[in-house]
């Protein structure tokens, strides 16, 4: 299997990081791209083998699965640049969930699929949500969620569904980790606490708390039942959090969902002024 990487910023050179450390691949596995080469560099210098491209057409043409990770605007460029050098045997992937499968199957001759990867891969963990195109078999299916099955879990989830799934696995950390920040500097400043101490205990409790939603059987409501005694401090705690989060998560979920709306507004303009250019000339 050779796998391609176009776009190495943040999630880019995640994805090739959690591949390699997980032995998933071998750098000499990969190939890289990006607009910016000292960035492939400094890749191949970290991992030996690793095959640094001179295009983007370089990558594609040494590549079996190629990974697009470039910002949601740059897709189309990107599209019209490895065109010339797409066969019908490549998979293509997004990680970019305003991208939809119709762009993209409109746009290339080969089989394509979206992949919305998260930060928490870095340690081989979370959910990797798989959106596939209808040109994808069974087999083509397996090799790419067998792939990120190393450094994750595999979840299958309907197009129409893609903010709402992402806005947890994705988005989730930076929301989560948000709140325990606040928590923290609350508790540093209130009680004297050493930031490191809580930082520790918070991460330690987040670790529990996870496995225990997704091996211990609870459910988060099961959880809090299961600490919160009645009329003891959790419970006053957790009347206290539900008083002053009301309302909170329907506004976060408008919000991700507003922004998503108006990157696939300019997505289909984007994608659909390519199409008249492409038939103009």
């Amino acid at each position: 299997m050779k796998v391609g990487f176009i776009g190495t910023g943040s999630m880019g050179s995640l994805l090739i990081y959690a591949l390699i450390q997980s032995g998933a691949l071998e750098p000499r596995q990969i190939a890289a791209s990006n607009r910016t080469p000292s960035k492939v560099s400094q890749l191949s210098l970290r991992y030996p083998g690793l095959h640094e491209s001179q295009s983007n057409r370089e990558t594609v043409i040494r590549s079996n699965i190629i990974f697009l990770c470039v910002k949601p605007l740059e897709f189309r460029h990107v599209i019209d640049d490895i065109l010339p050098v797409v066969n019908s045997n490549h998979i293509i992937v997004s990680i970019t969930s305003p991208v939809q499968l119709r762009h993209l199957e409109s746009s290339l001759p080969c089989k394509v699929s979206k992949v919305i990867p998260s930060v928490t891969h870095q340690v081989g963990s979370g959910a990797s949500l798989f959106i596939h195109g209808e040109r994808m078999t069974a087999e083509d299916r397996s090799l790419l969620e067998g792939l990120m099955s190393h450094i994750g879990k595999p979840y299958q989830v309907d197009e129409a569904c893609t903010r709402i799934t992402s806005d947890f696995s994705s988005c989730g950390p930076a929301f989560i980790s948000f709140f325990l920040e606040q928590w923290i500097e609350s508790a540093v400043r209130l009680t004297g606490i050493k930031r490191a101490d809580a930082c520790a205990l918070a991460g330690e409790m987040l670790l529990g708390t996870g496995k225990l939603l997704t091996e211990g059987g609870y459910t988060p409501q099961e959880l809090q039942a299961r600490v919160a005694v009645p009329g003891g401090i959790t419970a006053q705690a957790l009347a206290l959090l539900r008083n002053n989060l009301d309302g909170v998560f329907d506004s976060l979920i408008h919000t991700t969902h507003e922004k998503y709306d108006e990157d696939l507004v300019k997505l289909d303009e984007v994608f659909r002024a390519s199409e008249i250019n492409r038939q103009q000339y």
